[in-house]
């Protein structure tokens, strides 16, 4: 169905409450194999691709209610009444605006390295340099590595950014994710705030160590809003904190999940 996010699944087999996974802005669900692997071994785990990423549907809308809706949607038809739902940076907007709106369908909320709040637009740069990769005259990822080098100096990000690429039905490179949609209402699920309400379950928000996009006083915001939340800090690791310290960030999750 084109309206139902694409997923690769971990643990089908097994009977216990799934785990759903999202990734980030600009993001896909292999990003999240190895770790989708290690907890397959424990429950099923579904990682899936946001609207407008990965193989998911293209749509010209992208708020934080349309990406909670999808999960329901998705939800509904995997026949899943109740799941474990756990969200990176934008997925993690997405998971938070899930538990407060559909809090029957949630056992835990897992958030990682993202706050109910409003964040400043930050990503203006990188939007910039893949909206300057011109299709027509690129013929290798190399060539696309190269023009994003020009405005992204972390070669870590351009790696990221270039796992995205694929050929097209045109035999010309091209971006999976929907660049159009998400420059266009970028403000709209970066700039905004989750909408205000309360998840009474139990929380866990994942900071890194090194990312500021968790703060010391962000606690009383989360807090109003996931009044069980549990902040826990990982060390050795900035905003993506389950690739720069997977093993402690896998143990956080486990304990959580009471996995272990």
């Amino acid at each position: 169905m084109d309206n139902i996010l694409n997923s690769k699944i971990f643990g089908e087999n097994l009977t216990v409450t799934p785990l759903l996974v999202f990734h980030g802005l600009f993001g896909m669900l292999d990003n999240w194999g190895s770790f989708g692997k290690d907890l397959g071994e424990y429950l099923p785990v579904h990682l899936i691709d946001l609207r407008n990423h990965g193989r998911s549907f293209h749509s010209e809308s992208m708020s934080h209610d349309d990406l909670a809706d999808d999960i329901a949607r998705y939800m509904d038809h995997y026949g899943i009444q109740k799941a474990h739902v756990l969200g990176h940076s934008l997925g993690g907007k997405a998971v938070m605006q899930f538990a407060l709106k559909y809090p029957e369908r949630v056992e835990k909320l897992i958030v990682v390295d993202i706050s109910p709040k409003a964040y400043p637009p930050h990503h203006q740069g990188i939007i910039k340099a893949l909206e300057t990769v011109d299709f027509n005259k690129v013929g290798s990822r190399g060539d696309v590595e190269a023009v994003l080098s020009q405005y992204i100096p972390e070669k870590s990000t351009i790696q990221f950014l270039a796992k995205n690429l694929y050929w097209d039905d045109n035999k010309k490179l091209n971006w999976r994710f929907n660049l159009k949609t998400l420059s266009e209402k970028y403000n709209e699920f970066v700039s905004n705030a989750v909408k205000f309400g309360v998840f009474e379950g139990d929380s866990l928000f994942i900071a890194g160590e090194k990312s500021n996009y968790i703060l010391p006083q962000d606690e009383y915001g989360i807090k109003q809003q996931f009044p069980k939340a549990k902040i826990v800090t990982v060390k050795n690791a900035g905003h993506w904190v389950q690739a720069e310290n997977p093993v402690d960030f896998a143990k956080v999750v486990k304990e959580f999940l009471n996995l272990n």
